[in-house]
């Protein structure tokens, strides 16, 4: 049994109430503070059945228990999808405009277009035209994000543990226990190796690698003007 007060539907309810909407998504990330790897977010649909016996923010949970979890919720959910956007990508345009990128291709995937969006935090980085619900600590208290937060997560990781195994020169890089994360090894690595095609390589942390400094690459897009971007480049799904 999970220590942690259980997330419900009462966010979902609420929308139901007040704008009518029957479908309601919840959807959350990962991977916004790595260094290398995509961010990744996912859309779940979740009705209001009674959810999986310690479902809870995927940060709270041991990773045998969330790798349960992510499985049980595989079959419990109504509908779920991911959208990635890639560390290239993130270069390019900015963390904010990723997260609207990606979140716009997981909404999309889904077999039935949400009326309403439940999202994880308290900024709204995907607005129009989807009718959105910003929930702080939502993956804690509201039953889809939660779901969304769980699954997200066990992808992700999984997607970083294949690229530190496809090919031997990403194994110094531990991405298989970092997940892509700062840590000792990673930053030991990079010191050495330098970044990979995997890493977001306008970040702060390549300041620190004198050796590497070529490799580093200005940000394009201004971050004021991330969300502005964004809808440029035609990303409102």
């Amino acid at each position: 049994m999970s220590p942690y007060e259980p997330p419900t539907h009462r966010v979902e309810r609420s929308l139901r109430a007040t704008t009518g909407a029957r479908v309601v998504a919840g959807v959350d990330e990962v991977g916004r503070g790595a260094w290398a790897g995509p961010v990744t977010v996912c859309a779940a649909v979740t009705g209001l059945r009674r959810p999986p016996e310690g479902l809870t923010d995927s940060k709270l949970l041991t990773v045998p228990r969330r790798e349960e979890l992510a499985a049980e919720l595989t079959g419990w959910v109504t509908a779920h999808a991911l959208g990635h956007a890639s560390s290239q990508e993130i270069d390019e345009l900015g963390m904010t405009a990723c997260l609207r990128l990606a979140a716009g291709r997981a909404l999309a995937a889904l077999p039935v277009r949400p009326d309403a969006v439940i999202l994880d935090g308290k900024h709204d980085y995907l607005g129009a035209p989807w009718r959105v619900r910003t929930v702080i600590k939502g993956d804690q208290s509201c039953v889809a994000v939660a779901a969304a937060s769980v699954l997200a997560k066990v992808q992700r990781d999984a997607r970083m543990a294949e690229l530190g195994a496809e090919r031997p020169e990403y194994e110094p890089y531990a991405f298989g226990d970092n997940a892509g994360y700062p840590s000792p090894v990673h930053r030991a690595a990079l010191e050495e190796h330098g970044p990979t095609h995997h890493h977001r390589v306008s970040w702060a942390y390549m300041d620190a690698l004198a050796k590497w400094q070529h490799l580093k690459r200005p940000r394009i897009v201004p971050e004021t003007a991330e969300l502005e971007a964004a809808g440029q480049l035609g990303l409102d799904i």
